[in-house]
C-alpha cells in the first residue's frame, strides 16, 4: 500500500518517467545508501546534476516530533532543499534549508500540503515536480527555501562569533582557532562513534566532550591524545597550549547549545556525523582567509568560503573518463578544497563503487596528490581537510589508535613559493623526478587574481627568464603558465581564473589569454561573471573556469559556456546551463576578431554572424571621427586641483547626473574652479560636442548620448568628441546611432566590462563601434530622418514609440534585414539583464499570446525562405496555451502541402503539460519524459513535424532563439537530428 502510494505520487510529479526512475532518482535501498543520515531512511530521493537533493518518505502516521528529527538531519546534510512526507491522504512539503527550531519546527517549516487526489497532484507537480525543480520554476515560487539559513551559513556564522568572543576575552587569535578546530574535530569523532563514551572516560575522566572542556586538566589530556594519535600536521605541538578555563567554558557552552551571539541557550542543531566533511573543513578555510575581526564578529551574511558547487563544476568535467590512478597537482592549494574533492573522486574511481580499504585511501592521499601554498597556515588547513576526508572515506575507522596518519606536510603538501618550490628540500622530493619537474595527470586550482601594482608586475615579468606572454594586470594566468612546467602534453587542467584578460582591450592581456588557450587547446571556458554576487562576494573581478584537454574537441577550438543568472543561484548555489548557453568558437576566429570571444559567451551564432558583417563592412567610430579631425576625449578630472583650470571659468559645467538621452540642459551651472588634476585643453570642450556617458543609467541598457550645441566643460564621467561646426548634423546622427538598440547590442557583445561585471563603457569600447560614412549618412534620407528624430528628443524625452522609430531608422541606415533586426532588438533585452529588473524579466514565464507567437513567427520566417526554393509546402505553427505556472513551453511546427504563407496560432491543449508531453511522445515514438532533465532543450522530429520543448523562462523564447532553432532544424532536416 505504502509503495503504491509513493509510486503514484512520483509518477504524477515526473520523478518516475514511463514507469522507471527519471534521471537522478533513486528508490528503496539505493536511496537509503545514498543518504548520509543515521536515523532517517528515505524511500526515494532525487539528486540534481548540481548536487541538490529532494527526499521522499512514506510515513502515514509520523508524529511532528519524528518529522522534526528527520528534517534536522536533512538540514545538517546541507544540500537538500526539500523533504516530502507522503501518506495515502496527503503530501507535506518541508523546507530542508530552514534552521531547526526547538519547538514547532514541523509547522514552521512546512511549505505546503497537498491531497493525494488528481487535481491536487497536478498542483503539486507544478509546485515542486521534477520539471519545476530542474527548470528552476520552483525557486521562483518559494522564497523561504534559501541557503542563507542552511547549515553551512549558520555554523560558520556562529563559529565566527565564537572566535570573536574568545579573542575579545584575551585569547590569541591563532590559539582561538586551534581550540575551535580541536573541539569540532573531537565532536566529529564522537558523533561518528570513532571515539566512544568509554574511550573519553578512560582518556580524560569524563564521558562527554562538553564535560571534558569544562575541566582544564581533562582537556589537556584530550589534546595530548589528539596530538599523539593524529600527527603534528593537524595539531602542531606549538599550538597545543591549553587555554584558560574561561575560554574552554565558552567553547563548551557553544557545544551545549548557547548561542555565541545572544548568549541564550537554544537547541544545538548540529550533527557532525551527518554534516558533509567538506563543510566541516570549510570551517578552517574561513579561519585561514578571514581578516582579524575588528570591532565585532562578522555578520551572518558575511561568511565566505569556496562554494562546493564551483569545485564540483571543475572536477565533474576534468575527472570524467579517468581511471582513478592519476596524479593531481594544485600549485595554489590554499585550504585544500580542490584536493579534498579530488581525493574523494580518485578513491571512488579506484574502487568502482565498492567500499575502499584504508590502505587504498592512504595510498591515494600520499602518492597521488600534491599541493603547494606559500602560506603555512593555509597548508595546515589543507592537511586538516585531507585527514578529515580520509576519515570520512574510511568504512570502519576503528580503533582510534589505528588511525594515525603519516605526515602530509613536507610530502603531499609543501609550504613554499610556487615559482621556486622545486628548489626547496621538500619540493625536490615531492615535485621532481630525475632532476626535472614531475609530470602530473591533472592540474587544478584557484590561483590569486589580484593586481598588486606596477612593481609586482615588473617582478612577475622577470621571473626565471621565461619568455611567456604575461598579462599586464593580475597574476592568475601566470600560475597556469607555471603549472605547465609540471604538465605533459596530455595533462588536464581545471583552473578558476580572473576573466579580465580574456575580455581585455589591452593587447598584452588579450595576447596572454590567447597564447594560453592556444597552447592548451582544446579548451572549454566557463564564464561565471553572472554568479559573482554569491560565488565570489569579495572579489571585484569576474571569473572564468578554464578546462583543458579533458574532452575530444576540434583542434584549436574553444567551447564557450555562459552560466546565466538564475533566481535559484544565490539561494541554491546551483548552476543552470542550457544547450543554447554553449557555443564552439575557433581560436582562429578569436585571433581574427578579439571581440568574438565575449560575443560567444553573451550571444549565439546569429550574433557572431552580424558582428562579423558589421566589423568587416564598416570602419570604426574612432576612424570616422579621425576623418573629421577629432577623437573622443575623457573629460575634466578635479582630483588634487593642482592643474590650472582658470581658462575654463564661465563655461557651462556638465556633471554626472546632468545628461539625459539627447538632452544637455540649458541651465547648467558655470565652471568656477581655478584648479583641477586634469583640466585637459580648451579644444576638448568646443561645440558641437558629441557626449557619451561612461556609466549606463539604472535599468536603462541604451548608452546615454547627446550633442551639446554650445562649448561645455564636462567631467571624466563622459567621453566627448568636439566635431567641426560643419559636421553638426553628423554629431546628431552619431548620437542617434549610439542611443540605439544596435549600439546596446554591440556593446553587450564586445565591451570589455559591460555585460561582465560593470555597467560601464570604456572609451575604447565606444571607439570600436562600426559606423557608416558620416558624409553619406547625413546626405541620405534615413540620415536626415535620424537627425530630425535626435533633434526632436531634446525638448521631450523619447517614449516607447519614439525609441522604436529611432531603432528602425538606425537599422535602415545599416541596411539590416528582418533577421538582423531581431538580433539587435533582442540584444537590447539581453543588455537589460545587467540590472535586477531585467534579470527578473528574463526568467518570467513566456506568454503564449505574446512571446511564443513572436517566436513562432520568427521561426517560420526563416524556414519560409528555405521552402520558397521549391514552393511545395508551408509551415503551420501551433503554440500550446499552457498555464503560466507550467515549467515548460511547447511549440509545434507542422509541414503541410501546398505553397502558402506560413501561419502561427494558439492551441489549447487537452489536459495538463504532462498529458501533452505523453501524447507527443506516443505519436512521435520518443520517451520525452525520460529525455527531459536539467535545462535541456528538446527538438523532437517527426516525419512532417518538429516539436520544440524548452523551459518556460522568456530567455529561452526570444526572437533570436527562434532564428537559432530554425537554423538547427534546417540543418537537421538535411543531416538528421542532433538533439
Amino acid at each position: 500500500m505504502a509503495t503504491d502510494v509513493l509510486r503514484d505520487v512520483l509518477e504524477a510529479t515526473g520523478y518516475l518517467a514511463d514507469g522507471s526512475p527519471a534521471h537522478g532518482v533513486r528508490l528503496g535501498d539505493d536511496a537509503r545508501r545514498a543518504c548520509r543520515s543515521r536515523d532517517f531512511a528515505p524511500d526515494a530521493l532525487w539528486r540534481s546534476e548540481s548536487g541538490l537533493s529532494v527526499y521522499f518518505k512514506v510515513a502515514p502516521d509520523a508524529p511532528p516530533e519524528q518529522i522534526e528529527g528527520w528534517r534536522r538531519q536533512i538540514w545538517n546534510q546541507g544540500f537538500a532543499p526539500l523533504l516530502w512526507i507522503v501518506s495515502p491522504e496527503r503530501i507535506g512539503i518541508y523546507n530542508g534549508f530552514g534552521r531547526p527550531r526547538e519547538s514547532g519546527d514541523a509547522v514552521v517549516h512546512r511549505l505546503r500540503t497537498f491531497e493525494t487526489i488528481a487535481t491536487a497532484l497536478d498542483d503539486l507537480d507544478a509546485f515542486a515536480g521534477r520539471l519545476a525543480m530542474e527548470t528552476g520554476r520552483f525557486w521562483q515560487q518559494v522564497r523561504a527555501v534559501n541557503r542563507r539559513t542552511s547549515v553551512d551559513r549558520h555554523l560558520l556564522s556562529q563559529l565566527s562569533a565564537l572566535e570573536h568572543n574568545l579573542v575579545t576575552a584575551g585569547l590569541d587569535r591563532g590559539n582561538a582557532q586551534g581550540l575551535i578546530g580541536r573541539s569540532i574535530f573531537t565532536r566529529y569523532l564522537t558523533d561518528r562513534g570513532i571515539v566512544k563514551e568509554q574511550h573519553l572516560q578512560a582518556e580524560c575522566g569524563h564521558d562527554a566532550l562538553v564535560a571534558v572542556l569544562r575541566d582544564r586538566d581533562a582537556t589537556r589530556r584530550l589534546f595530548d591524545w589528539l596530538r599523539d594519535t593524529f600527527n603534528g600536521d593537524m595539531f602542531p605541538s606549538e599550538g597545543a597550549t591549553v587555554p584558560s578555563a574561561r575560554h574552554l567554558g565558552q567553547v563548551a557552552d557553544f557545544l551545549d547549545g548557547v548561542d555565541p551571539r545572544s548568549g541564550q541557550r537554544t537547541l544545538f542543531p548540529y550533527q557532525f556525523d551527518v554534516i558533509p566533511v567538506e563543510l566541516i573543513s570549510s570551517i578552517y578555510e574561513q579561519f585561514a582567509h578571514a581578516d582579524p575581526p575588528a570591532t565585532g564578529p562578522r555578520a551572518e551574511t558575511d561568511v565566505f568560503y569556496t562554494r562546493l558547487s564551483l569545485v564540483s563544476l571543475v572536477l565533474d568535467e576534468i575527472t570524467d573518463g579517468l581511471t582513478g590512478t592519476e596524479t593531481v597537482l594544485d600549485l595554489t592549494c590554499g585550504s585544500g578544497v580542490f584536493l579534498v574533492e579530488a581525493l574523494r573522486r580518485l578513491v571512488r574511481l579506484r574502487t568502482n563503487g565498492s567500499a575502499p580499504s584504508r590502505e587504498l585511501i592512504r595510498s591515494t592521499l600520499h602518492r597521488q596528490l600534491r599541493g603547494v601554498d606559500a602560506s603555512e597556515s593555509a597548508v595546515r588547513v589543507a592537511a586538516f581537510s585531507l585527514y578529515l576526508a580520509a576519515l570520512e572515506l574510511d568504512p570502519d575507522p576503528q580503533p582510534p589508535e589505528a588511525l594515525r596518519f603519516e605526515p602530509l606536510i613536507g610530502t603531499t603538501l609543501i609550504v613554499g613559493d610556487a615559482w621556486e618550490v622545486e628548489n626547496t628540500p621538500d619540493g625536490r622530493v615531492a615535485l621532481t623526478e630525475h632532476g626535472a619537474p614531475r609530470k602530473f595527470d591533472v592540474i587544478v586550482g584557484n590561483p590569486p587574481w589580484s593586481y598588486r601594482g606596477r612593481m609586482a608586475t615588473s617582478v612577475r615579468r622577470g621571473r626565471d627568464g621565461r619568455n611567456n606572454v604575461r598579462s599586464p594586470r593580475g597574476e592568475s594566468l601566470d600560475f597556469v603558465q607555471r603549472a605547465r612546467d609540471f604538465a605533459s602534453e596530455k595533462t588536464r587542467f581545471g583552473v578558476v581564473l580572473s576573466a579580465s584578460p580574456f575580455f581585455s582591450r589591452s593587447k598584452t592581456g588579450a595576447a596572454a589569454a590567447r597564447s594560453l588557450v592556444e597552447d592548451l587547446s582544446p579548451v572549454t571556458l566557463v564564464n561565471l561573471s553572472n554568479q559573482s554576487d554569491w560565488l565570489f562576494p569579495r572579489s571585484k573581478l569576474p571569473a572564468v573556469v578554464l578546462l583543458a584537454r579533458h574532452r575530444t574537441s576540434p583542434p584549436e577550438a574553444i567551447t564557450a559556456v555562459q552560466v546565466p543568472w538564475a533566481p535559484a543561484g544565490a539561494r541554491s548555489h546551483a548552476f543552470e546551463v542550457a544547450p543554447s548557453d554553449i557555443l564552439t568558437l575557433r581560436v582562429e576566429d578569436w585571433r581574427r576578431n578579439p571581440a568574438f570571444l565575449k560575443a560567444a559567451f553573451c550571444g549565439c551564432r546569429r550574433d557572431l554572424a552580424l558582428l562579423d558583417r558589421l566589423t568587416s563592412n564598416y570602419q570604426t567610430l574612432g576612424q570616422r571621427l579621425g576623418e573629421v579631425d577629432t577623437t573622443f576625449r575623457t573629460g575634466l578630472k578635479f582630483g588634487n586641483l593642482r592643474g590650472d583650470s582658470t581658462f575654463l571659468r564661465g563655461l557651462p559645467l556638465l556633471t554626472t547626473n546632468d545628461l539625459e538621452p539627447f538632452s544637455v540642459p540649458d541651465d547648467l551651472s558655470s565652471f568656477d574652479a581655478t584648479g583641477a588634476e586634469r583640466p585637459r585643453n580648451r579644444d576638448t570642450y568646443r561645440a558641437p560636442l558629441l557626449l557619451v556617458k561612461e556609466f549606463l543609467r539604472l535599468s536603462f541598457p541604451r548608452p546615454v548620448a547627446a550633442v551639446a550645441e554650445h562649448d561645455t566643460v564636462f567631467t571624466d564621467a563622459f567621453f566627448g568628441a568636439a566635431l567641426p561646426p560643419t559636421h553638426r548634423d553628423a554629431a546628431h546622427v552619431l548620437a542617434g546611432i549610439l542611443s540605439s538598440s544596435l549600439a546596446a547590442w554591440f556593446f553587450l557583445m564586445t565591451a570589455s566590462t559591460f555585460g561582465l561585471w560593470m555597467r560601464r563603457l570604456m572609451r575604447r569600447d565606444v571607439e570600436l563601434l562600426p559606423t557608416p560614412d558620416l558624409k553619406s549618412a547625413v546626405r541620405s534620407d534615413v540620415g536626415r530622418r535620424l537627425v530630425k528624430l535626435a533633434r526632436s528628443f531634446k525638448g521631450s524625452a523619447p517614449r516607447s514609440a519614439d525609441w522604436l522609430a529611432l531603432d528602425e531608422a538606425v537599422f535602415d541606415l545599416y541596411d539590416l534585414d528582418d533577421a538582423d533586426r531581431i538580433v539587435a532588438r533582442d540584444g537590447l533585452f539581453r543588455a537589460s539583464w545587467q540590472w535586477e529588473s531585467g534579470r527578473a524579466m528574463s526568467v518570467e514565464a513566456a506568454s503564449p499570446d505574446l512571446h511564443l507567437l513572436e517566436y513562432a513567427r520568427a521561426f517560420v520566417a526563416v524556414v519560409d525562405v528555405w521552402l520558397a526554393a521549391r514552393k511545395r509546402n508551408h509551415l503551420r505553427a501551433e503554440v500550446f496555451a499552457l498555464p503560466a505556472h507550467a515549467p515548460l513551453r511547447v511549440v509545434r511546427f507542422a509541414l503541410e502541402d501546398g505553397y502558402a504563407v506560413s501561419s502561427a496560432q494558439i492551441v489549447t491543449p487537452d489536459g495538463t503539460l504532462r498529458n501533452l508531453l505523453d501524447r507527443i511522445g506516443q505519436r512521435l515514438e520518443v520517451p520525452i519524459a525520460s529525455y527531459l532533465h536539467g535545462q535541456r532543450d528538446l527538438r523532437v522530429h517527426g516525419r512532417r513535424e518538429v516539436v520544440i520543448i524548452k523551459p518556460a523562462a522568456r530567455r529561452h523564447w526570444m526572437g533570436v532563439s527562434a532564428l537559432e532553432d530554425a537554423d538547427a532544424v534546417i540543418v537537421e532536416s538535411l543531416t538528421g537530428p542532433t538533439a
